[in-house]
């Protein structure tokens, strides 16, 4: 957590209630050594879980891409807190978790499993096709029971021309046959290198023939753009996590960002299993101790 003086050229006149925008505003341009051309965009305060603080969020914007960042400040507007917010009586990660819906992703595992993973990833990115290689290879092979995976889109518009268009694609297929969407996801990777805007769609035509799916119902689906809603939401949801990286990866609700090493996530997994099973020992011996009056049973 960074505590900061708000005293950029000016502090906050005593007993003013509401936030200097234009104080605030600059002085976080300073701190952060914001460039040129980045715009920023400080939202109206709102009321935070911590009393004696506001909640303001900050968008930055560039080129078409933007990020949004919480900053939590006093109410009498002289102090700024950069800071993540916990409720100890909730998971550290319900925030998160609170803002993850997987029902209609494409999913691997055992239903329900201990371990809930959730991938937000990009087709064009080099990044995610080493990461999702990696736990294609080695997840339900080290993990066959305790883990199940959803794949999430959130496709790098401003920097990945055919991403969109691939996750479209992939929710096509999806539709149609969810088991072959793996395929297509393995697939897509695999020729990542030789996809462009211009032979995607044709790519992407043949592939499901030789699939055996229906290749004239993917052709009208991407033509059609009727996949877009879909991953126009995946976008959002992405978007209010504060997600601007690819991949993003939450392990029961931690995050976790890049290209993470297949040992390092599978050292999370069996650190999260532990924590459970320690959990559950815990809970059970929760009477070990209890005095209670002896009872007559006829």
């Amino acid at each position: 957590m960074l505590v900061y003086p708000l005293a950029f050229g000016a502090t906050a006149a005593a007993g003013k209630e509401a936030l200097d925008k234009a104080t605030f505003e600059a002085y976080i341009k300073h701190m952060l050594l914001v460039t040129p051309g980045v715009q920023l965009t400080v939202h109206d305060p709102k009321p935070s879980p911590v009393p004696g603080l506001k909640q303001v969020d900050v968008t930055f914007t560039f080129q078409g891409t933007t990020e949004d960042r919480t900053f939590y400040v006093s109410d009498d507007g002289k102090w700024i807190l950069e800071a993540s917010v916990h409720n100890i009586n909730q998971n550290p990660f319900q925030s998160d978790l609170d803002k993850i819906h997987t029902a209609g992703a494409p999913s691997l595992g055992t239903s329900h499993a201990p371990i809930q993973m959730v991938i937000f990833s990009d087709f064009e990115c080099p990044n995610c096709k080493q990461f999702d290689e990696e736990i294609r290879a080695n997840l339900l092979k080290t993990f066959p029971t305790q883990v199940q995976l959803y794949f999430k889109d959130s496709p790098l518009v401003s920097i990945h021309p055919w991403a969109k268009q691939a996750a479209e694609a992939g929710r096509c297929i999806f539709h149609q046959n969810p088991a072959a969407f793996w395929d297509y996801h393995d697939w897509i990777y695999s020729v990542q290198d030789q996809i462009t805007p211009d032979n995607f769609a044709g790519k992407v035509v043949e592939f499901a023939k030789s699939k055996g799916l229906d290749d004239t119902q993917v052709a009208h689906c991407l033509q059609s753009d009727a996949m877009a809603s879909e991953v126009d939401q995946e976008i959002a949801e992405a978007h209010a996590l504060g997600i601007n990286a690819t991949p993003t990866i939450f392990i029961n609700g931690r995050r976790m960002v890049g290209n993470i090493p297949w040992a390092t996530v599978q050292s999370v997994i069996n650190a999260e299993l532990e924590q459970q099973k320690t959990a559950s020992t815990a809970k059970k011996d929760e009477k070990c101790c209890e005095v209670s009056l002896p009872t007559v049973t006829k």
